[in-house]
């Protein structure tokens, strides 16, 4: 294959968020109260909360991933740099190719080889040359930590890696296209112990390029890899319907050490959950 072009896929500045009075909603129903949250670039947050808290309900809001659920919306703001991802003017997918997504269950599409799982996203993009194909998919495989192990068998089919090599390929297929920022739905939960060490070392260094947020209900995985916590709980208050609501967030060494509210300390401490 061609010398990978580092500078083709490495994002150009750090990008950060705002995240500006965000409300999720299902129908009628409001899943989480209004949100406001600034994730600062080139760190990875972590989003932790027992379920039903709404965790992976504001992860698809940020790059309007909710919205393909039938009868799912959001209002608010959600800013990408100066750019209002919500602005009626900007397509959806465009959004998603600036902020990437890698889900629970590690996505190997069933009917593509690796290479053509990695080199999707780049074909619907509009590069066709086979050279920069191939050296953008190799840079993508060397970047997910996976090039070594598959780059013999790149004709054979995603499924026929394992469960921690298929979500690497997932993080190869996003980081191929050059986003801003990536979005993890508890990558690491169907994975085994050394699986999930990989990912993670492999999250560390992806936040040199790229800014991360992760949700996971893996408390000592965001203690472990983490720069910044967000923490969300369930509102149960009398009469109404329960409601996801940010109940905190800060440094992760402050929030698992010196949280400020008595709800994260009982859902850190195993009180809750």
């Amino acid at each position: 294959m061609a010398t990978p072009n580092t500078a083709a896929q490495a994002p150009s500045t750090a990008v950060g968020m705002s995240i500006r009075q965000l409300a999720p909603f299902y129908g009628k129903r409001q899943a989480v109260k209004p949100v406001n949250l600034e994730i600062a670039p080139n760190q990875i947050t972590a989003i932790i909360g027992p379920s039903g808290c709404g965790k992976s309900t504001v992860l698809r809001c940020l790059n309007r991933m909710h919205e393909n659920i039938p009868g799912a919306r959001a209002e608010g703001t959600v800013l990408l740099n100066d750019l209002d991802i919500y602005d009626p003017m900007i397509d959806a997918t465009l959004v998603r190719r600036k902020i990437g997504m890698v889900f629970q269950q590690p996505i190997a599409l069933r009917t593509r080889s690796i290479y053509e799982n990695v080199a999707v996203g780049l074909r619907l993009g509009g590069i066709s040359a086979k050279s920069e194909l191939d050296g953008r998919v190799e840079q993508a495989l060397r970047g997910a930590n996976l090039w070594d192990e598959v780059q013999d068998k790149l004709h054979l089919a995603g499924t026929a890696l394992s469960g921690g090599q298929q979500q690497r390929l997932s993080i190869a297929r996003s980081t191929a296209v050059a986003p801003d920022v990536i979005l993890f739905d508890e990558p690491c939960s169907a994975l085994d112990p050394i699986s999930t060490i990989k990912v993670e070392d492999l999250l560390l260094q992806l936040r040199e390029r790229y800014t991360i947020i992760i949700v996971t209900h893996n408390m000592q995985q965001a203690a472990r890899i983490s720069d910044t916590t967000v923490v969300f709980m369930v509102d149960r208050a009398e009469g109404q319907q329960p409601i996801g609501v940010l109940v905190e967030e800060g440094p992760t060494e402050q929030i698992f050490t010196r949280p400020n509210d008595q709800r994260t300390l009982d859902y850190i401490s195993g009180r809750v959950g």
